[in-house]
């Protein structure tokens, strides 16, 4: 074979090659092109408000904790103990009317009767006697729950000094009236139903809520936007027309 016809083999070997690499590449191109437009045409999921513009989930708000678990009901047994109990204990009170300082010596009566039997008992019985659990609080537990008491009532006073100074005259007014409402609450029912009536929205409002979100989240979005529409209302009907308030938004 000839140099001449060595070197049109050849070539014709090196086209072959470059029309299939291009042959390969419109495939691969228009096969990308076809699985884009299908992932245009998917619809995108968007993503879901949360109530007050929460970003993590309700058991890490609460704390992540054991107090977390008890409040979302995760241990159905513990946390339905601890609502009969402090149920019986809102009967007994509020029911029966035992008194707080009665009940706090009947039951400490019960408590160290039962242990002082028990302890004597045991030697009778060939059994160690029952160990009484050591309760001590240390310097640092009673310094840092001094602490956060500390600042929490220094921030009550802050508070309160604001809304007395006259320099806010809106944050008075809606002081005024949540402290109005509360007394209107307070005289309907008693200091211990009251209380009773909190925990109970509290120990179990969270649950249902995580129960229902999707449904309360909706609901409550349009509430946020419902109220924020009434107050611009009661904004620029009254609001806006008393003249403190009036000389502060010129300013």
């Amino acid at each position: 074979m000839s140099e001449s016809e060595e070197h049109g083999s050849l070539l014709d070997k090196i086209n072959d090659k470059i029309n299939e690499k291009i042959h390969e590449y419109k495939h691969s191109s228009s096969s990308s092109s076809s699985s884009d437009s299908d992932d245009d045409k998917k619809p995108k999921k968007s993503k879901k408000k949360k109530l007050f513009g929460r970003k993590h989930p309700l058991h890490h708000v609460l704390g992540g904790g054991k107090a977390a678990d008890l409040v979302l009901w995760r241990n159905k047994q513990a946390s339905g103990s601890i609502l009969v109990g402090v149920t019986v204990i809102w009967l007994l009170f509020e029911g029966i009317g035992y008194h707080l300082l009665t009940f706090l010596c009947h039951a400490l009566i019960v408590f160290l009767t039962i242990w002082f039997i028990w302890s004597n008992a045991a030697s009778f019985v060939n059994r160690s006697p029952p160990k009484f659990p050591e309760v001590i609080l240390s310097e640092v537990q009673c310094i840092k729950v001094a602490h956060v008491a500390r600042k929490e009532i220094n921030e009550a006073f802050y508070t309160l000094r604001n809304v007395a100074s006259g320099k806010d005259l809106k944050t008075y007014l809606m002081t005024i009236t949540v402290l109005w409402f509360i007394s209107i609450i307070g005289s309907c029912f008693s200091f211990l139903t009251l209380s009773y009536t909190i925990f109970l929205m509290a120990y179990t409002l969270p649950m249902l809520y995580e129960k229902y979100e999707d449904q309360v989240d909706i609901v409550g979005e349009k509430a946020l936007i419902e109220i924020k529409k009434q107050y611009k209302v009661i904004d620029a009907k009254f609001i806006s027309k008393i003249p403190m308030l009036s000389e502060k938004k010129q300013h």
